[in-house]
């Protein structure tokens, strides 16, 4: 292991306590403000394709968007992990009476169902799940990499571009942490206390 990899790694398990630490009124609190400061975007008010996460190692919660996404006749979708490329994700549709099963972590995903799935190229915001981030936009994931994977696509020219919007704590911001070359930019990163613009990628 590099030093390199090495900062990393000590950096995630840090950062990864520190939201763990947070009790479930800190958390309910924390996910509130940030819908609030979701729905206030550019990102969201202009998305008719939303793809949410189920929140797990205590990472923040966007869940509560989901009643205001529908009620603006917006549509949610989940990621899953891909049946046959595992190591990158579908998205699946996601309403009040979708069925929903546990993944091989433990996570709740809906069930499989082809007719229900979006690709990942055609939806128009994906909120990802880090574990800490820079104001400037620096990331950093869980390191498994089926963001960085499924999203691999966009260093590459498209017809049509998701923006990719960081979701965390404020409490996991840091100052400057090491990147790697495989990190897909964030165009925004959205905090229970602020919204960070990156940068436009273009459409």
């Amino acid at each position: 292991m590099t030093r390199h990899q090495a900062t990393r790694k000590q950096l995630r398990r840090e950062l990864r306590a520190r939201r763990r630490a947070l009790s479930p009124q800190q958390q309910k609190r924390a996910s509130r403000k940030l819908c609030r400061n979701l729905l206030a975007s550019r990102e969201l008010r202009d998305a008719r394709s939303i793809a949410l996460y189920w929140p797990n190692d205590g990472e923040i919660d966007p869940r509560p968007l989901q009643a205001a996404v529908e009620r603006m006749n917006k549509h949610c979708y989940l990621p899953v992990l891909h049946p046959i490329l595992g190591n990158r994700l579908w998205f699946l549709h996601l309403d009040r009476n979708t069925p929903m099963r546990r993944n091989r972590f433990g996570i709740p995903e809906p069930s499989l169902s082809r007719a229900a799935s979006r690709p990942a190229w055609a939806l128009d915001v994906v909120l990802m799940p880090l574990v800490g981030f820079t104001a400037q936009g620096d990331r950093l994931g869980m390191g498994g990499g089926f963001y960085d994977r499924t999203f691999a696509f966009l260093s590459q020219p498209n017809r049509h571009r998701p923006k990719l919007v960081g979701l965390a704590h404020e409490g996991q911001r840091v100052d400057a942490m090491p990147t790697a070359s495989w990190d897909i930019p964030m165009d925004a990163i959205v905090t229970d206390q602020g919204y960070y613009p990156v940068g436009d990628r273009g459409a």
